[in-house]
């Protein structure tokens, strides 16, 4: 155990297991199978303090001592802190402390995020983020909450419908904080993900400025693995829209995505290399990669490196250049794919 609760029968269990059992419909203690008629956990501190005993003394087998935990939010606290945040007769600095201690039980766990997106937390977020009325660290506050917690489809084609909210978006991913940047592309990789209308994703991927303050996340050398996480996948769901993949090589996304694909983890890499194989297959993208000179052997060598996926993402790619390109030819060649082909 590492956060032992005790409910109305008397009996302990860890925390997260006895809400696994109750969120799944079951309404009886496990152990006595009696009738749980409230489902108030009240936490065991004697037991909890046993286990630290234990941790502590079994440190030097490699025993780690458990953190303490917090308390799951209350649904009032809750309640109370939207209320206060989206009431405009409230004074701005009260509106602010309230979003931020939103944003805090939001990041403490998944319960927290589940019971706040119980208390229309979306519709709330989504207004103060485009309310010309509002200041502007409001705005920079809610977005940041608001990319916690995934949209609906209703959500996404509110935002995407609203050529000046996607222009707000784009204009939020040059601002001189890097963390309001990142926001701006995740809740933007939100929408684009969201929203079924072709036409909509167009609307969206047809601005250049998206492209480029998306791309230059993805350069910025201080960019953390959350930055990186984000200007990848927002990149990627950007060039899903096939018309508007030229905007993506015109801001210098083929140079970017090879010189970055080193500095991603397994998941991001095969995102990066997608993209990458997107592009090689509009003549420009070709062209880009091209001129690379890290592409191609790069790509020889991530064949059977990361995963199944990634392999087949890099052979497509090389396919493509390989087919535009004498000069990819050779390279690979000098790279070494024709051993990598043999052990496909």
């Amino acid at each position: 155990m590492r956060d032992p609760v005790t409910v109305g029968t008397g009996q302990t269990y860890d925390r997260s297991s006895i809400e696994s059992w109750v969120a799944t419909g079951n309404t009886t203690c496990p152990v006595t199978r009696a009738l749980l008629t409230d489902f108030t956990l009240i936490p065991n501190h004697t037991l909890r303090r046993l286990i630290q005993d234990w941790c502590v003394a079994n440190r030097a087998f490699g025993v780690e001592r458990i953190p303490t935990p917090k308390q799951p939010a209350e649904p009032s606290l809750v309640r109370s802190l939207l209320c206060q945040a989206a009431s405009e007769s409230n004074p701005t600095h009260s509106r602010l402390s309230a979003l931020r201690r939103l944003r805090g039980l939001a990041r403490d766990s998944d319960k927290n995020r589940s019971l706040i997106s119980s208390h229309n937390v979306r519709e709330i977020l989504v207004n103060l983020v485009f309310s010309n009325s509002q200041s502007l660290e409001l705005s920079h506050e809610s977005i940041a909450i608001l990319v916690m917690f995934p949209l609906t489809e209703f959500d996404c084609v509110a935002i995407a419908s609203d050529p000046e909210r996607i222009s707000c978006l784009a204009n939020l991913l040059f601002h001189s904080s890097i963390e309001v940047r990142v926001n701006s592309a995740a809740l933007i990789e939100n929408v684009i993900a969201g929203t079924r209308s072709s036409d909509l994703r167009l609307q969206i991927s047809n601005r250049e400025i998206i492209f480029e303050g998306v791309i230059d996340i993805l350069k910025n050398p201080l960019s953390s693995p959350r930055a990186l996480k984000i200007g990848i996948k927002g990149l990627f769901a950007l060039c899903l829209v096939k018309q508007t993949r030229h905007k993506a090589v015109s801001a210098g996304a083929a140079e970017t995505l090879i010189d970055r694909l080193a500095d991603l983890d397994k998941c991001d890499a095969e995102r990066a290399l997608a993209t990458i194989e997107l592009l090689c297959r509009i003549q420009g993208g070709c062209a880009a990669f091209v001129a690379h000179a890290l592409t191609v052997p790069l790509l020889v060598k991530t064949i059977l490196k990361i995963s199944d996926r990634a392999t087949e993402y890099a052979a497509g790619a090389l396919l493509a250049l390989c087919s535009a390109s004498e000069q990819s030819q050779k390279e690979a060649v000098c790279a070494g794919i024709l051993t990598q082909l043999l052990l496909l």
